[in-house]
């Protein structure tokens, strides 16, 4: 357990290091998860007999801290209590941004969904 624990905890550590030493947009976490991804990946092309991630400790450690996703998102409340007035003041503004950019994101998927099953229909026409 320690160990997937490590391996968890490394990926981050990397994923910050490259995000701050590169001035990359994205937080180090995303990062650190995708070469975790990544990592798993080559493990499963290098070696198609391993054993699935999911038997394995990091799965076991992965599995207890998705059940318990939602005490990760204590510190994530306070710290929106703690800044009440900011978000009193700018409120507004964030509702509108977050509608907008949810329809725009919606609006996109749609328009790219319809444009590569176009592509597919294509294919399989004789």
């Amino acid at each position: 357990m320690i160990e997937a624990i490590l391996i968890l905890l490394v990926c981050q550590l990397a994923g910050e290091a490259l995000a701050r030493g590169l001035g990359l947009p994205v937080p180090g976490p995303v990062l650190g998860m995708a070469l975790l991804f990544t990592a798993l990946q080559v493990r499963a092309r290098l070696r198609p007999d391993a054993s699935r991630v999911e038997t394995l400790p990091l799965g076991a450690v992965s599995a207890f801290l998705l059940a318990n996703l939602s005490l990760l998102f204590v510190p994530a409340g306070a710290g929106i209590m703690s800044h009440a007035a900011t978000l009193a003041e700018h409120g507004a503004g964030l509702i509108v941004a977050l509608v907008l950019s949810t329809a725009v994101t919606l609006a996109v998927t749609a328009l790219v969904f319809v444009k590569v099953a176009g592509l597919g229909r294509r294919r399989d026409a004789p």
